[in-house]
């Protein structure tokens, strides 16, 4: 089998490449994915579809990797689970569907770590062409792209609170945290369209499979990059029934595997450091220092408050309500099940010193065991403190040589003490906000981690023993300038020393984005579609961001 192009991973990214690159009917691509298509009538396909069922979403082993971490050693050695999609559209299937792009002042600060081309004027056009917003577009918004991104209109007393609160403890409000003021306490976007999830399938895929110059190979385990002298020419893959295949390329191998899988798979191909390639028994291709490297995550903590009204979701969440709910979801499309149930956020500084802001607070009108992922049995509401730009950098390595091994992550949670600092302050900003005149009535106790954790050494040790991830991995396959000795692909996404082969995941990101990632995957796979192309970038933008 030869074909134009090969994308391996149908994901956040691969599924815009899909689209994309097949507009061009000259172009012959196969599309290889791990994972099931999830097309047919399943509880499986319906809980993806349904915004609300997300926790359930999560839950199918069939659906996500469950990728099982190293122990970390400032987490008390705990692992931590990492969820990747494992079906079309990645992990944009099975994630919470918020919908923010990231601060400019990531993009600037790509540039200015070698991305050149990536500056916040550079890929803000491409952050237009990729949505289409339901509400008022402004110049910072667009409204003709596949993403379909939805503005909820909050009403939960608990959401509304968190709000004013914000406002009253000092902070910025900001009616579009992906627009002008990308700071403050705001309503959150979601990828959600008539009350369904818009995964990057059901945006890019469901367009493009309808094409005959694209094929669609799913169920199949990528083992192997094949090269001609420096040249990447195809892949190796076992199918469905375990048969090993051989697919060839006349123009690119586009690796859209995600952080874990695509420096995973470098590596398996003989792509990445010397030293530890070879103790695996693989023969080296290319020593590239940096392959699995610069690993970066969001670590969260969740505070949860008992909540004295009895305005909390948790009534909802009985069986005879939720049956009631999805028959009201299923003939309209509407009410609780049609939200991703995060409706409101505020991004904001753990320091006033710091120029732009560092935590995620998103609040939840629900308390959860997050152990058995169960409402807790009473009224109560969570709130998720995640640390946007983390300093501690982990590392991914081979477990072993076997395909089919799942390789070693180790995120090195708050091993960067700055990152600890800044967690400690967060959650004394949020235990402010919650005793502010706007929550009086509605904050009870604080359940967890409890009122009498106060001091910093408590703190940090309620932290190390409770962290866990925002599942937001980036960076394993940094993109960089040439003097760059981490830099594993240039601007373009092209893998340095090797011909023929590209990445377009969030695996290049040379730093993670403020916020969740699915969006800027997005945006990344949009900008690399033209130049692998060949189109000219878009005209940059000239619009600027508020900044305090």
């Amino acid at each position: 089998m030869s074909y134009d192009y090969v994308i391996v991973g149908a994901g956040s990214a691969g599924c815009v490449l899909a689209n994309r690159l097949t507009e061009n009917p000259s172009n012959r691509v196969l599309l290889l994915e791990a994972g099931p298509e999830n097309y047919f009538f399943s509880i499986a396909a319906l809980n993806e579809r349904v915004p609300a069922a997300c926790v359930a979403n999560l839950q199918n082993k069939k659906t996500n990797w469950f990728f099982e971490g190293a122990p970390e050693p400032c987490l008390e050695n705990r692992t931590i689970q990492h969820f990747r999609g494992k079906t079309l559209g990645g992990s944009s299937a099975i994630n919470g569907m918020v919908f923010i792009r990231g601060h400019a002042l990531d993009f600037d600060n790509w540039q200015q770590l070698g991305c050149r081309g990536w500056s916040y004027a550079d890929v803000l056009p491409y952050f237009k062409k990729m949505e289409c917003y339901s509400s008022n577009a402004d110049n910072f918004r667009g409204k003709d792209g596949l993403t379909m991104v939805k503005r909820p209109i909050p009403s939960n007393e608990i959401d509304l609170a968190f709000l004013k609160a914000g406002k009253e403890a000092g902070y910025p409000t900001t009616n579009d945290i992906n627009g002008y003021k990308q700071e403050g306490f705001g309503v959150l976007d979601s990828t959600v369209f008539k009350g369904e999830r818009w995964s990057t399938a059901r945006a890019y895929l469901d367009i493009a499979r309808k094409r005959p110059n694209l094929t669609i190979t799913s169920k199949c385990h990528v083992e192997k990059i094949l090269f001609n002298a420096n040249k990447a020419v195809g892949l190796i893959y076992r199918d469905r029934n375990n048969r090993e295949q051989t697919v060839s390329t006349t123009k690119e191998v586009i690796l859209s595997a995600g952080a874990v899988g695509t420096p995973h798979l470098l590596m398996l191909s003989g792509l990445g450091p010397k030293a530890h390639l070879e103790s695996k028994g693989i023969k080296l291709k290319k020593d590239i220092p940096g392959v699995g490297k610069n690993l970066s995550d969001h670590p969260d903590f969740i505070l949860k408050f008992e909540c004295l009204k009895p305005v909390s979701i948790w009534p909802k969440t009985k069986l005879i309500p939720k049956l009631t709910l999805g028959l009201q979801w299923l003939i309209s499309g509407k009410g609780l099940p049609s939200s991703n149930l995060f409706e409101v956020v505020g991004c904001i500084r753990s320091d006033p010193k710091h120029d732009y802001p560092d935590l995620q607070l998103t609040i939840l009108p629900l308390g959860v065991d997050f152990e058995n992922w169960k409402p807790m049995n009473r009224h109560a509401f969570s709130i998720h403190l995640g640390l946007m730009r983390p300093h501690s950098k982990g590392e991914l390595k081979l477990s072993t040589k076997d395909p089919q091994t799942p390789p070693q992550i180790l995120i090195n949670y708050l091993k960067d003490r700055r990152d600890i600092a800044s967690m400690q302050n967060g959650i004394k900003i949020v235990r402010n906000i919650v005793r502010q005149s706007a929550f009086e009535g509605l904050t009870g106790t604080e359940i967890f981690p409890g009122e009498q954790i106060k001091s910093k050494q408590e703190l940090e040790n309620t932290l190390s023993a409770n962290v866990s991830s925002q599942w937001h991995l980036t960076g394993t396959a940094k993109m960089g300038s040439s003097t760059d000795k981490n830099a594993v692909v240039n601007e373009l996404g092209q893998v340095y020393g090797i011909k023929n082969l590209r990445i377009v995941d969030a695996s290049i990101m040379p730093a993670v984005t403020n916020g969740n990632t699915n969006s800027p995957t997005i945006m990344i796979a949009e900008k690399l579609s033209d130049s692998i192309l060949g189109n000219d970038p878009l005209p940059r933008s000239n619009l600027e961001i508020w900044q305090q």
